[in-house]
């Protein structure tokens, strides 16, 4: 029994160190690489902290009715996500990808205070040129949760949530039911306490089919302020196909054309 507990303990104590394996998967990418698109963008480099860069790509279009703060999902880089820019740029909107730390080019060592910080950094360099019911905050999987605590504490247009959790450590429990998270898990994203606080309306899209972050969720989050949380059910829709459904278009179409 004691080598029992022993091993279990050892066991945790791995799982809390390298538990950023398992969550995040970054794609890479060298200091040179040149990013290609067939619309207009910039390529930005945010000094947040020293020896901490985040890149970003600014998406453009000739006179922009607002700008998407874009929070990408946990895998790969702006490299990829960058071809989702199209579906808001099409409707006059400008829109501002970064990838998080260790992603793409982007440096400095991930925690959840620091990835926040991040997040607010950007937006304060946003405010700087743009009016705040100009700017909308999109998040995308486990980016949702950096984008509510954004839309927590400030106050932009809106805020559009693609495939939500109610809290990460709820996903995570879904896999590993025997974990202690409370002790071991360091990333807890609690969106269920901070769209409490989210003054502006909330938008969110998700899909009935989604296996990773069922909908029940967004579900659960609607319900804690059904006045301003407006829920978009994708019939059918999985975690990553939203954007091949006609209707993900329509209502984003919609959203942007209030």
């Amino acid at each position: 029994m004691l080598y029992i507990i022993i091993g279990y303990l050892l066991f945790l104590l791995l799982i809390y160190f390298i538990q950023e394996r398992f969550i995040f998967k970054p794609e890479k990418l060298r200091p040179d690489f040149e990013f290609r698109y067939d619309q207009p963008f910039e390529e930005l480099f945010f000094e947040v902290a020293p020896g901490v860069r985040i890149n970003g790509l600014h998406f453009k279009v000739a006179v922009p009715k607002g700008i998407i703060l874009y929070f990408h999902g946990n895998t790969r880089s702006i490299k990829g996500w960058g071809k989702f820019a199209r579906d808001f740029t099409r409707y006059g909107y400008d829109v501002q990808m970064i990838d998080y730390r260790g992603f793409g080019k982007s440096t400095g060592k991930r925690s959840e205070a620091d990835l926040l910080k991040d997040a607010q950094f950007v937006y304060d360099t946003l405010l700087a040129v743009h009016p705040e019911d100009h700017i909308l905050v999109y998040g995308r999987s486990i980016g949702s949760g950096f984008a509510t605590k954004l839309a927590s504490d400030n106050m932009p247009r809106y805020l559009l949530l693609d495939a939500p959790y109610y809290s990460f450590a709820r996903v995570v429990k879904r896999f590993l039911p025997i974990l202690p998270l409370r002790w071991v898990l360091r990333y807890h994203l609690r969106t269920d306490l901070w769209i409490r606080k989210v003054r502006c309306h909330t938008y969110i899209i998700h899909g009935t089919k989604d296996r990773l972050i069922p909908i029940r969720h967004s579900e659960r989050l609607q319900q804690l302020n059904p006045r301003r949380i407006t829920l978009i059910r994708i019939e059918g829709g999985r975690h990553n196909n939203l954007p091949s459904f006609p209707e993900y278009h329509a209502f984003i179409r919609d959203i942007l054309q209030e």
